[in-house]
């Protein structure tokens, strides 16, 4: 029960909207306890009742809804718990809790295969094969269930019988792009979704960078097919060189000043094609100290 009312306190302290998100998954990984951290909120005068105006929270009815979510399907993990990822916990923009629908695996091998939503058939084609790839060698395919790019990726995935894991932009009640939706639901049965945000919450224009940051942070490589420099796929490919983690370009990519800003920097590689990427899957596990907290 102990462990139940933590989740619940977490989920109270987010819903007080009085802090930025990973200002508080920072205290609460430093003090150990979302619940005495509620308490600190609750009562700051430490004074007791008597100076308390801050109504009480009923931790046993947040417990209640948490219970209704995971029969629903939807399972919460917060970073509090064991089984929060691995390489997520190690970066800085980690979010306090994830909301996930399908079947986790911590131990897998996960690259992001990301890009435009308005792909040249060119890139289609490229993404078609990495994953596809990818996915047969055992690799779990990471994407965001955008349309273009992603879509492929995941597609792809499915169709050679492998894995892919979404890591979309709104709450897993909701399907962005509506079109997308009959792939989300195949995902969450043959894969896994993964969701920073409320069930119910709609896209918006912050929630996709934070996807990608999360992404980036779940996956230990990023692979750009195609991408503007206004675009969600190159600030991936900038947060996973802040995360420390291998990030792969297409050559077509060159023609962009940014793409051309990257490739000059260590754990970079500029690809041709599918084989680039396959010949040094093995070198993608990081040893003990390689991945930084960032």
């Amino acid at each position: 029960m102990d462990q139940e009312l933590e989740r619940a306190a977490l989920v109270a302290l987010l819903r007080r909207g009085d802090r930025p998100w990973p200002e508080l998954t920072d205290q609460i990984e430093a003090v150990g306890s979302a619940r005495e951290i509620l308490d600190g909120a609750l009562d700051p005068s430490g004074q007791g009742a008597l100076f308390d105006t801050t109504p009480a929270v009923d931790l046993d009815a947040v417990v209640a809804e948490i219970d209704a979510w995971e029969r629903e399907g939807l399972r919460l993990v917060t970073i509090l718990d064991e089984d929060y990822p691995l390489y997520l916990r190690l970066v800085h923009q980690r979010p306090p809790l994830l909301f996930l629908r399908g079947t986790a695996m911590e131990d897998d091998l996960r690259v992001a295969v990301v890009g435009t939503r308005t792909p040249t058939p060119e890139g289609t084609a490229h993404a078609r094969a990495i994953a596809g790839g990818l996915a047969e060698r055992g690799v779990t395919v990471v994407s965001g269930l955008a349309a273009g790019i992603d879509t492929a990726a995941h597609t792809s995935a499915l169709a050679v019988g492998g894995r892919t894991v979404a890591v979309i932009g709104t709450g897993l009640r909701r399907a962005y792009p509506a079109q997308n939706a009959h792939l989300q639901q195949e995902i969450a049965a043959r894969g896994l979704l993964i969701s920073q945000f409320w069930p119910d919450a709609p896209p918006s224009k912050t929630s996709f960078p934070m996807r990608n940051a999360v992404m980036s942070g779940y996956s230990l490589a990023t692979v750009v097919v195609e991408a503007a420099y206004r675009s969600g796929a190159r600030m991936q490919a900038r947060l996973a060189l802040e995360h420390g983690r291998r990030v792969f370009l297409m050559r077509s990519l060159m023609t962009h000043e940014w793409a051309r800003e990257y490739a000059a920097r260590p754990n970079t590689t500029v690809i041709d094609g599918p084989d680039d990427v396959f010949r040094v899957l093995d070198s993608l596990v990081p040893s003990a100290g390689e991945l930084t907290w960032a």
